[in-house]
């Protein structure tokens, strides 16, 4: 079972063994099925103690259903937790095992490799047309609110930044002091909502997006599953991968998609804006806020 990262499929085979186990290794076992996220984050030593049998059990019990030992044992259950099937204390513990294991070369790769496939799964899965769709709804609008808490409130705020630039009436929310619903109070069929979250979803973001359904606003919505309650009834759904070996979810194809939003809505816009951009950039020029290199 070398290579495997499908630690349901451990557990199924450890189950289905249970009875021919020796009482030890099935008292390891048993452990082992009642606390599948502890295999992942423990060492052998760990798990023995926990499960009141001493190491070498819980390397025979590994054994028994196909592994060398108990490191190769921990891999997939391992590979769980990196895909995000874990909580986020356990994840944390896993990086720290990782730092007192001095794998941090295999962390970098890990890394690197979730981020690069991140961004080709969310753009595999979204088309031209349903980009071109929302930003035409956002060009179209009077307002556009962002809303993102948490980890997405600063991609919320970099979106509504990046697009002041040369428009005007975008709106990062919550406000400072407020809450998003009251944020929307007074918004209708004329206005827009981006709204991101990912598991485990923030109910105020799920309370708003509803909201603002019921206030007849477009609402464009972000998130890591097409059954996240915030995709169930918008209006443009975007499906973003998230997967990290980080305790937290991934912003990378997050931020890459918002700025492809972004860079549609500027294609769909009207001339104007490439004088609104040229404009605010020659002003901030002419205020001094760009360093001038004088060699």
């Amino acid at each position: 079972m070398n290579g495997t990262n499908v630690s349901s499929a451990v557990l199924k085979r450890l189950a289905n063994e249970l009875t021919e186990l020796t009482p030890e290794a099935r008292k390891a076992a048993t452990y082992v099925l009642e606390n599948p996220r502890d295999v992942g984050v423990s060492t052998v030593r760990e798990i023995a103690e926990a499960a009141n049998v001493k190491p070498n059990t819980v390397v025979r019990m590994a054994r028994q259903v196909g592994f060398e030992g108990y490191d190769d044992f921990r891999v997939p259950f391992r590979d769980a937790i990196r895909r995000g099937a874990a909580d986020f204390p356990d994840r944390a513990r896993w990086l720290q095992d990782i730092r007192k294991s001095d794998d941090l070369g295999g962390l970098y790769a890990d890394m690197v490799q979730d981020a690069l496939r991140n961004i080709e799964e969310t753009f595999a899965g979204i088309s031209a047309d349903q980009l071109k769709a929302a930003a035409t709804d956002i060009w179209n609008s009077r307002n556009v609110f962002t809303l993102g808490v948490g980890i997405h409130n600063s991609n919320a705020r970099n979106f509504t930044y990046l697009a002041s630039t040369g428009m005007v009436q975008f709106h990062a929310i919550p406000r400072s002091g407020s809450t998003p619903v009251d944020d929307l109070a007074w918004a209708d069929k004329r206005d827009v909502l981006i709204a991101i979250t990912c598991k485990p979803y923030r109910s105020e973001v799920v309370e708003a997006v509803r909201i603002a359904g019921e206030q007849g606003m477009k609402v464009i919505c972000l998130s890591d599953s097409p059954a996240s309650p915030i995709l169930r009834d918008a209006d443009h759904r975007f499906v973003v991968s998230v997967d990290t070996p980080q305790f937290f979810p991934s912003s990378v194809s997050i931020i890459a998609l918002m700025e492809t939003l972004l860079s549609f809505v500027i294609a769909v816009a009207s001339n104007e804006i490439v004088e609104r951009v040229e404009t605010f950039h020659k002003r901030r020029h002419q205020l001094g806020l760009y360093h001038a290199d004088e060699r």
